[in-house]
């Protein structure tokens, strides 16, 4: 049992990082109707600037783990500010399909390459602003740098779902979300709030890279499979809910922590594929997820 919910809590440390990235797919998918899929080279730069700025790589200038988090969301807006400017806007400005899809991943492939030759291909250490020393809750040893990634993670998002909902720069979100063409005619600069969608997106993720990296390795190539199983959440939980996205980051951090210890590391992605699966089999708009009618 003490085994089990020791699984249980690193579980959902890993799933709220999920829900984070994913959080930040259906702020674009939510104004726009497009994605990007360099989410997760957004959080890998956003750890990989945090760990230059406390002092991590070469023995860089020091800063305190607290005061780095705003830096590294504010680098993560203008990463994501410039996506948008570079890979998004054109081939909304033509209607193009695929053009963002080809675009965001391109980008992302940039983003990977440029970390790679700034910071190298070796795996780094992130040095933890709190103590390794777990602590005993309900007989499982749980880490308090866990506890910190869980509150940090329920705190963006429910920061984000505030300002949409009491800013009047919030509410031009939610009424392009909710039609664009009308939000247009009322005046509201649509192009803008995309491109603020957009920004809030990378923030997000790059504040999920500076929560997760005391827990983890940090690398080049940390993005790439944190952002696709962040995306299988957005689809597993909806592309329409916050609360499904911090469900199905829930289940997928959960099954591969069970996974990997009662079957296989080798396996512990396999649950969470096989619930994706199945869902699109099932209900393709996802689990909270409102299926969308399309006016021809």
């Amino acid at each position: 049992m003490d085994i089990l919910l020791q699984l249980v809590f690193s579980g959902i440390a890993l799933g709220m990082i999920y829900a984070v990235v994913a959080f930040g797919y259906q702020l674009t998918f939510a104004t726009s109707g497009t994605l990007n899929f360099g989410q997760g080279e957004a959080l890998m730069l956003g750890a990989l600037v945090g760990l230059s700025l406390v002092g991590g790589i070469h023995g860089g200038p020091y800063m305190s783990y607290w005061l780095m988090i705003p830096l590294v969301i504010a680098f993560g807006a203008l990463q994501g500010m410039f996506v948008e400017w570079i890979g998004v806007r054109p081939a909304i400005r033509i209607k193009s399909e695929f053009g963002w899809i080809m675009s965001t991943i391109a980008l992302a492939i940039i983003f990977k390459n440029v970390a790679e030759n700034i910071w190298g291909k070796d795996v780094l250490p992130f040095p933890s602003p709190l103590s390794s020393t777990p602590f005993q809750f309900m007989g499982a040893n749980v880490q308090p740098m866990q506890v910190a990634v869980i509150i940090g993670a329920l705190a963006i998002m429910l920061a984000v779902e505030l300002f949409n909902r009491k800013s009047i720069y919030g509410k031009a979100v939610v009424a392009t979300s909710n039609d664009r063409d009308a939000a247009g005619l009322m005046g509201i600069n649509t192009g803008r709030v995309i491109t603020f969608s957009y920004a809030l997106s990378s923030a997000t993720a790059a504040f999920a890279g500076a929560l997760i990296a005391p827990l983890t390795l940090t690398s080049a190539t940390m993005g790439a499979s944190l952002g696709l199983k962040a995306f299988a959440v957005a689809i597993i939980g909806g592309l329409t809910s916050g609360m499904g996205a911090i469900v199905g980051g829930l289940i997928l951090g959960i099954a591969e922590t069970a996974t990997g210890y009662y079957i296989s590391t080798g396996y512990k992605e396999v649950p969470g594929l096989i619930l994706l699966l199945l869902v699109l089999a099932v209900k393709p708009s996802g689990l909270f997820g409102k299926a969308a009618i399309k006016k021809v």
